[in-house]
């Protein structure tokens, strides 16, 4: 993507009602206006929150929030000049449900106070393999235990990646650090699997099927 074409999605976030975009002082002072206040402040309702975690463009925000209207979705991630897709999408749909907050999600705990999140979805992050790299790894138990604060105790996670590693990493972490519910090495050859996790394919998605790479996914609670 050019440069020109970056610019040009910053500017048009800045006018989108459903992209938030809080600077980092804000959340390192903890004085975020909408941490504890998402359904009462920007949503204006009592429904449950999902989160997208690096939501890249937004698929999975804006098809879950289409199917239902009866919850609150919103998709996290850095880049805001990806997730402008999804912002924009949700826009042409009129879908009120959905927002898109541009920050890093190691800043969760800033954006959101205890037990306001009902669940979150991991969809084909970066599986930082390399050891310098874990500590941005999405699923590390440091990351698992900043999740767990901001979520209902019976709050679901949900990964579905392509990289068998962060497949078996996370599962080994996860059965430590709570209850695994689902997990099988790939969806799509799988008649019981959950129709949410083969339903929605991302655009990333879509390439490494093209490429017969198999489709990992699991299902867990802290």
């Amino acid at each position: 993507m050019g440069s020109k074409n970056k610019l040009k999605r910053f500017k048009e976030n800045e006018t989108f009602p459903n992209v938030i975009q809080p600077d980092r002082a804000t959340l390192n002072d903890n004085a975020f206006s909408l941490k504890g206040k998402w359904k009462s402040h920007f949503f204006k309702n009592n429904n449950p929150i999902i989160l997208e975690l690096g939501c890249g463009k937004g698929e999975y925000s804006v098809h879950l929030a289409s199917l239902h209207p009866d919850n609150n979705y919103i998709g996290i991630d850095i880049k805001g000049a990806r997730f402008w897709r999804g912002a924009k999408t949700a826009i042409e749909k009129q879908l009120t449900n959905v927002a898109f907050l541009r920050t890093q999600i190691e800043l969760i705990t800033s954006c959101f106070t205890e037990n306001e999140v009902d669940e979150i979805w991991i969809t084909f992050p970066d599986p930082q393999i390399k050891y310098k790299r874990t500590k941005h790894r999405l699923t590390r138990p440091e990351m698992l235990l900043d999740y767990k604060k901001v979520m209902k105790p019976t709050g679901l996670i949900h990964l579905k990646t392509d990289s068998e590693f962060l497949f078996g990493y996370t599962l080994g972490t996860a059965s430590q650090m709570g209850e695994v519910l689902y997990a099988h090495h790939d969806i799509y050859s799988n008649a019981d699997a959950p129709q949410e996790a083969t339903a929605i394919q991302t655009f990333y998605e879509k390439l490494f099927l093209e490429e017969k790479k198999p489709i990992t996914y699991m299902q867990f609670r802290l």
